[in-house]
């Protein structure tokens, strides 16, 4: 069966709120542009994967769609600015290619054909079923996936992975450890640079030595 192309969507929070608990993790780095090279890291990643036709990035911060539109995302503002569920649901509407994706914007490990070879394993599962990825810690959700005609229905935040379990998606069961790795805290942004970190988020690591973690 070949694989279809997939719209992708990445909403992204304005750089001066996101990523708050990873807030110091790089001594001498500001906290945005980390933040920043986090998502064009991810985004870079998505847009080199062959099985996507367009990444739809949601943002209300001016640097992040500039940064999305010079690596060929397509920006739409977050226009219910209601936190990110909403947001990827917007991301999600009236997609084109039919399947749809939402990834979270904190993977700057991501390796392209990791990512394609979840998505073949989305397509490839239950029809009509939408699958997700935990993250690395298990709790969370770094993927969501969608077949033709069924709506996204994003339950992303706290809990994620129980919570989409819980509304019907079925996990994803996959060796893909650069795109379960997400970060949100110094000790993530390490493990990630163990896996290879993108261009951008590298070389803001080699500017500022990570914080020792709590614990």
């Amino acid at each position: 069966m070949s694989q279809p192309r997939w719209t992708v969507v990445v909403p992204v929070k304005r750089l001066a709120v996101a990523k708050s608990r990873l807030r110091g993790a790089l001594p001498g780095v500001p906290h945005e542009e980390l933040a920043l090279a986090l998502a064009a890291d991810t985004l870079r990643a998505v847009l080199a994967c062959p099985a996507v036709a367009e990444a739809r990035v949601v943002t209300d911060d001016a640097r992040v769609a500039a940064a999305a539109r010079a690596v060929g995302a397509r920006v739409l503002p977050d226009e219910p600015d209601a936190g990110l569920n909403p947001a990827f649901r917007h991301g999600a509407a009236g997609a084109a290619a039919g399947w749809v994706a939402g990834i979270t914007a904190d993977v700057p490990a991501l390796r392209p054909a990791e990512l394609a070879g979840a998505l073949l394993a989305a397509q490839n599962g239950r029809p009509a079923v939408r699958r997700f990825l935990p993250d690395a810690p298990g709790g969370g959700t770094v993927l969501l996936t969608a077949p033709p005609g069924v709506p996204l229905d994003p339950r992303f935040g706290v809990g994620s992975a129980v919570a989409h379990a819980a509304s019907g998606a079925l996990p994803l069961d996959g060796d893909w450890p650069s795109l379960r790795r997400d970060v949100d805290t110094a000790a993530d942004l390490t493990a990630a640079a163990r896996l290879g970190l993108g261009p951008r988020t590298a070389a803001l690591v080699a500017a500022g030595r990570p914080a020792r973690a709590a614990g």
